[in-house]
């Protein structure tokens, strides 16, 4: 079969009960194998019986693809061997050349958190290894970093996670065929503590957040009343009066919906209109947004609600993010406003991730069991919900009053044997 090998002919590409092959009509020898399993690679042809393996659809575009077949063909023609010259550039592939070529675009693409990835991985590996190649890469050497950031005060936790992201890419290396082996695999994590504080608003310091609050927005407002005489006495059109809008901007119904539904916040500022059904009191998470990736169902109380309903009223034209930043795309973050807040409230250790931490452990103390607090989270196993546990004390507290029941027990059968001798 022959035919222009490009997205489109990609899209349609249904798997057979065999293997096998779309040939280019723009390139000869440049094809695509089809799989049984569904699974395509690009592949070219520089002799007879002598192919060789591009790389993956979906890793590659049939652009990038063919321009690797023409690089190919042009090794033949000056009499280069592509295998040896494949494996030679494997052997000699640096560690920062394999990031910033190879897993960088493909972690970009295929993860939410891809770039922040990057990030991690070229902040604390890039002077490391960064001139080493793949295979020269030791569980030695990671050992031996690591004592050093423990020495210095950096938490397991986080260290745990660079050593996990460093793992994911090599592991993607063995997918792409550059390595055998993962090199720092049986490397073992840190031992941390799963069952560490988790860090909610008390009563009192939630009355002093919502305080702050209000006041953030009593002194936008008076900014722009003292704005307004100042532009009337000079003539100048005036802003619009905050007076008559329920919220000054998103800050203050963003964190009152964080507080009632336990969102993350790149779902938060994912979330569209069409996600939220407010007749029905339903907020919808939808899997491409949450960290899951599994869609889930949140309803809404009142004071969340309400929130929202006051929201969309006063957007005169509602766009499709519930949240928006002044030009009607997705927010990156809130930091400057929510320090003001929490300065304001006189509250210490406490991010906007903890408002997450502050619905759950609410429900838990409300005496809601622990899985529907997973399934209103959205975690994919109870026990990232247990950290929450020991905030409901009634089932242990259930369980050594048993052994209270048992003592009783016993004494009564001990009084019963001695009053019949």
């Amino acid at each position: 079969m022959k035919a222009i090998i490009n997205s489109t002919l990609i899209q349609h590409l249904t798997p057979k009960n065999k293997p096998f092959d779309v040939w280019d009509e723009k390139l000869t020898g440049f094809f695509v194998r089809v799989n049984i399993s569904g699974k395509m690679v690009y592949m070219c042809q520089y002799g007879r019986g002598k192919r060789i393996t591009i790389g993956k659809v979906g890793i590659l575009s049939p652009a990038q693809a063919r321009d690797r077949a023409k690089e190919i063909l042009g090794d033949v023609i000056k009499g280069i061997d592509p295998k040896a010259v494949h494996k030679g550039k494997t052997q000699d592939m640096t560690f920062v050349y394999y990031i910033q070529k190879h897993y960088q675009p493909w972690a970009i693409t295929h993860r939410k958190s891809g770039s922040a990835t990057i990030d991690r991985i070229k902040a604390n590996f890039s002077k490391l290894l960064g001139n080493k190649s793949l295979p020269e890469i030791t569980p030695l050497l990671i050992e031996q970093w690591r004592a050093n950031r423990l020495k210095n005060g950096i938490k397991t936790t986080t260290i745990n996670r660079d050593i996990i992201a460093l793992k994911a890419s090599l592991t993607k290396a063995i997918e792409w065929e550059l390595i055998e082996i993962n090199p720092i695999a049986k490397l073992k994590l840190c031992k941390t503590d799963t069952h560490t504080n988790v860090r909610f608003l008390t009563s009192e310091e939630e009355t002093r957040f919502r305080q702050a609050l209000d006041v953030r927005e009593e002194k936008i407002r008076l900014a722009r009343d003292s704005g307004n005489v100042w532009r009337q006495k000079r003539g100048y059109p005036e802003r619009p009066n905050l007076r008559n809008q329920h919220f000054v901007d998103a800050i203050k119904p963003m964190i009152l919906l964080s507080l009632n539904t336990g969102l993350r916040r790149g779902e938060l500022f994912s979330l569209t209109w069409k996600d939220i059904n407010l007749s029905q009191a339903i907020l919808t998470v939808k899997g491409e947004s949450a960290k899951s990736n599994k869609t889930r169902h949140i309803p809404l109380n009142s004071e969340a609600l309400e929130t929202l309903q006051a929201w969309q009223r006063q957007q005169k034209m509602p766009e499709e993010l519930v949240f928006p930043n002044k030009q009607g795309k997705r927010l990156t973050h809130v930091k400057r406003s929510w320090k003001h807040i929490i300065t304001q409230a006189a509250i210490a250790k406490f991010r906007w991730h903890d408002m997450r931490h502050h619905f759950a452990s609410s429900l838990v103390m409300a005496g809601v069991d622990l899985n529907t607090v997973r399934e209103l989270l959205g975690h994919a196993d109870i026990k990232m919900t247990l950290i929450y546990a020991h905030l409901s004390p009634e089932h242990k507290a259930q369980a050594v009053a048993k052994l209270m029941t048992w003592r009783n027990a016993q004494n009564s059968s001990v009084k019963l044997s001695t009053s019949c001798v």
